[in-house]
């Protein structure tokens, strides 16, 4: 009973609270990280600054440039020779028409007392020793060399006595003469004209300063076939094969034209300068095109530009080609 009245008695307080333990403080721990830094835009979504007048004539500049070479060496290469294919077979199928006709020529005119032009069929010539199967064209100019092998217009056309020349090229448009070098004596040429078929047995080959073998005589008729010799597209000299005629001579046509006479870009490694006016014409074509798509690149961006112009271009480029290969050694 005193123990509760103990409690009852004022002042006492046997229950006492206790003060919160502190609890023991964390240590430390490391500073916070910085934040990461932004990402930085792709290249490809950051505007580039408008490029400057004097950079941008530079850039067009060298694209028409490149244009221009890549044109020039794609139309050497791989043109050409699609070139000269198409025309051999065109030209195939003119003479045995003529054949058949017997309207072939047999001198430097037509039936019709028509001077031949340049570039029209007057022989076929074989040589199977090296595959050599091809229509002959009239003239021996560089343009007139990418349709085939050419016959020299002072001279004799084949089966006629005296010389027959002809000339073809080494390495572009085909090369139809690139292995002439490897024919040897005795091996045969065939030509098919309009007087028949004429058989030649190879006398050899000749280079610059070799002798010529002699003249043939009277009523005798030698072949002579030439191309360049030296690097593929550099051309250092002439390679000649003389050859003579063992089937029967038939009477000569009709010939107006002399060596004196024969033009300049008729002649052996010879240009041709006489349609430098339309490289002028070809040239201000691919200007205006580079033009355009420098405009272009301005104004729709280079996807566009690309998808549109890259053929213009191409297009420009193998015409301005085209005509360059015109101011090349006609053997080449």
């Amino acid at each position: 009973m005193a123990a509760i009245a103990d409690l009852a008695r004022p002042g006492t307080n046997r229950f006492r609270l206790r003060p919160a333990k502190k609890r023991p403080s964390k240590s430390p721990g490391p500073p916070d990280k910085p934040p990461p830094k932004p990402r930085r835009i792709p290249k490809s979504l950051v505007p580039l600054p408008p490029p400057s007048p004097e950079r941008l004539l530079v850039q067009s500049v060298l694209v028409l440039v490149v244009t221009l070479l890549f044109g020039f060496l794609l139309n050497l290469v791989l043109f050409s020779e699609l070139q000269q294919a198409i025309a051999q077979t065109q030209l195939r199928g003119q003479f045995a028409e003529q054949l058949e006709a017997g309207t072939a020529p047999i001198g430097e005119g037509t039936f019709e007392n028509v001077l031949l032009s340049d570039g029209d069929p007057v022989a076929r010539i074989e040589i199977p020793a090296i595959a050599v199967d091809q229509i002959v064209v009239q003239g021996t100019a560089a343009g007139t060399l990418k349709k085939g092998p050419g016959h020299r217009r002072d001279s004799a056309l084949p089966g006629q006595p005296g010389y027959t020349v002809i000339l073809g090229r080494m390495t572009t448009y085909g090369g139809p003469f690139a292995r002439i070098q490897e024919l040897a004596p005795g091996e045969a040429i065939s030509l098919i004209t309009g007087q028949g078929e004429h058989v030649y047995r190879v006398i050899g080959v000749r280079y610059a300063g070799d002798l010529a073998p002699p003249p043939p005589g009277a009523g005798q008729s030698r072949l002579v076939l030439e191309t360049a010799r030296g690097a593929p597209f550099m051309p250092s000299g002439v390679i000649r094969v003389d050859a003579d005629l063992v089937s029967p001579a038939q009477p000569a046509g009709l010939r107006q034209t002399t060596f004196w006479q024969l033009p300049l870009a008729d002649k052996e490694l010879a240009s041709d300068t006489r349609t430098v006016w339309a490289l002028v014409f070809t040239l201000q074509f691919f200007v205006l095109a580079g033009a355009g798509a420098t405009y272009s690149l301005r104004l729709v961006g280079r996807a566009k530009t690309w998808v549109v112009f890259f053929p213009v271009l191409l297009l420009a480029g193998l015409l301005v080609a085209d005509q360059l290969t015109l101011l090349l050694p006609n053997l080449m």
